[in-house]
Protein backbone atom coordinates (compact mmCIF):
# COMPACT_ATOMS: atom_id res chain seq x y z
CA UNK A 1 0.00 0.00 0.00
CA UNK A 2 2.86 2.36 0.73
CA UNK A 3 4.26 1.66 -2.73
CA UNK A 4 1.00 2.67 -4.43
CA UNK A 5 0.90 5.93 -2.41
CA UNK A 6 4.47 6.69 -3.44
CA UNK A 7 3.64 6.09 -7.12
CA UNK A 8 0.58 8.40 -6.89
CA UNK A 9 2.61 11.11 -5.18
CA UNK A 10 5.29 10.97 -7.88
CA UNK A 11 2.68 11.08 -10.65
CA UNK A 12 0.91 14.06 -9.12
CA UNK A 13 4.17 15.91 -8.44
CA UNK A 14 5.35 15.49 -12.00
CA UNK A 15 2.50 17.55 -13.50
CA UNK A 16 2.95 21.16 -14.51
CA UNK A 17 1.25 23.81 -12.31
CA UNK A 18 0.41 25.96 -15.36
CA UNK A 19 -3.13 24.57 -15.93
CA UNK A 20 -4.00 25.23 -12.28
CA UNK A 21 -2.73 28.81 -12.50
CA UNK A 22 -4.61 29.42 -15.75
CA UNK A 23 -7.81 28.07 -14.18
CA UNK A 24 -7.36 30.30 -11.13
CA UNK A 25 -6.79 33.39 -13.30
CA UNK A 26 -9.78 32.49 -15.47
CA UNK A 27 -12.05 32.19 -12.42
CA UNK A 28 -10.83 35.56 -11.13
CA UNK A 29 -11.54 37.23 -14.49
CA UNK A 30 -15.05 35.75 -14.59
CA UNK A 31 -15.72 36.91 -11.01
CA UNK A 32 -14.48 40.39 -11.90
CA UNK A 33 -16.87 40.78 -14.82
CA UNK A 34 -19.82 39.13 -13.07
CA UNK A 35 -19.56 40.60 -9.58
CA UNK A 36 -16.99 43.33 -9.05
CA UNK A 37 -17.38 45.49 -12.17
CA UNK A 38 -21.20 45.84 -12.01
CA UNK A 39 -20.96 46.78 -8.34
CA UNK A 40 -18.37 49.46 -9.14
CA UNK A 41 -20.61 50.87 -11.89
CA UNK A 42 -23.58 50.99 -9.50
CA UNK A 43 -21.47 52.73 -6.84
CA UNK A 44 -20.27 55.30 -9.39
CA UNK A 45 -23.84 56.02 -10.50
CA UNK A 46 -24.94 56.49 -6.87
CA UNK A 47 -22.05 58.90 -6.22
CA UNK A 48 -23.10 60.94 -9.27
CA UNK A 49 -26.70 60.96 -8.05
CA UNK A 50 -25.70 62.14 -4.56
CA UNK A 51 -23.39 64.85 -5.89
CA UNK A 52 -26.11 66.12 -8.24
CA UNK A 53 -28.86 66.55 -5.64
CA UNK A 54 -30.39 70.03 -5.59
CA UNK A 55 -33.26 71.86 -3.97
CA UNK A 56 -36.64 70.88 -5.43
CA UNK A 57 -35.71 67.35 -6.55
CA UNK A 58 -38.16 64.67 -5.52
CA UNK A 59 -36.29 61.67 -4.14
CA UNK A 60 -36.84 58.37 -2.40
CA UNK A 61 -34.67 57.15 0.47
CA UNK A 62 -33.44 53.64 1.10
CA UNK A 63 -36.09 53.36 3.81
CA UNK A 64 -38.85 54.17 1.33
CA UNK A 65 -39.55 57.78 2.37
CA UNK A 66 -40.54 60.02 -0.54
CA UNK A 67 -39.94 63.73 -0.27
CA UNK A 68 -38.90 66.92 -1.98
CA UNK A 69 -35.47 68.33 -1.16
CA UNK A 70 -35.79 71.52 0.84
CA UNK A 71 -32.13 72.07 1.72
CA UNK A 72 -28.82 70.46 0.79
CA UNK A 73 -25.73 70.56 3.00
CA UNK A 74 -22.38 68.80 2.75
CA UNK A 75 -23.47 65.52 4.36
CA UNK A 76 -27.22 65.88 4.89
CA UNK A 77 -30.37 66.63 2.95
CA UNK A 78 -33.55 68.09 4.44
CA UNK A 79 -36.61 66.49 2.88
CA UNK A 80 -40.11 67.89 3.04
CA UNK A 81 -42.33 64.82 3.24
CA UNK A 82 -45.58 66.75 3.83
CA UNK A 83 -46.57 70.39 4.14
CA UNK A 84 -44.40 71.76 6.95
CA UNK A 85 -42.95 68.35 7.86
CA UNK A 86 -39.21 68.23 7.25
CA UNK A 87 -36.75 65.49 8.07
CA UNK A 88 -32.98 65.35 7.82
CA UNK A 89 -31.36 62.34 6.18
CA UNK A 90 -27.84 61.54 5.10
CA UNK A 91 -27.11 62.12 1.44
CA UNK A 92 -25.92 58.53 1.13
CA UNK A 93 -29.34 57.23 2.20
CA UNK A 94 -30.98 58.73 -0.90
CA UNK A 95 -31.68 55.77 -3.16
CA UNK A 96 -32.72 57.69 -6.26
CA UNK A 97 -34.95 60.23 -7.87
CA UNK A 98 -38.67 59.59 -7.59
CA UNK A 99 -40.44 59.55 -10.95
CA UNK A 100 -44.08 60.49 -10.57
CA UNK A 101 -46.80 59.37 -12.97
CA UNK A 102 -46.98 62.93 -14.33
CA UNK A 103 -43.38 62.72 -15.56
CA UNK A 104 -43.99 59.58 -17.58
CA UNK A 105 -47.26 60.85 -19.06
CA UNK A 106 -45.76 63.33 -21.59
CA UNK A 107 -43.97 60.51 -23.40
CA UNK A 108 -47.24 58.59 -23.62
CA UNK A 109 -49.05 61.71 -24.87
CA UNK A 110 -46.59 62.22 -27.70
CA UNK A 111 -47.07 58.61 -28.76
CA UNK A 112 -50.87 59.10 -28.69
CA UNK A 113 -50.55 62.21 -30.87
CA UNK A 114 -48.46 60.30 -33.40
CA UNK A 115 -51.10 57.57 -33.56
CA UNK A 116 -53.90 60.12 -34.08
CA UNK A 117 -52.21 61.71 -37.10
Amino acid sequence: MADSFLILAQAAGGQSPVPSIVLFIGLFVIMYFVMIRPQQKQLKAHRELVSGLKKGDEVITQGGMIGRIHQVSEREVTLEVANGVRIRVLKTSVAGRYATAGETAPAAKTEDKKEEK
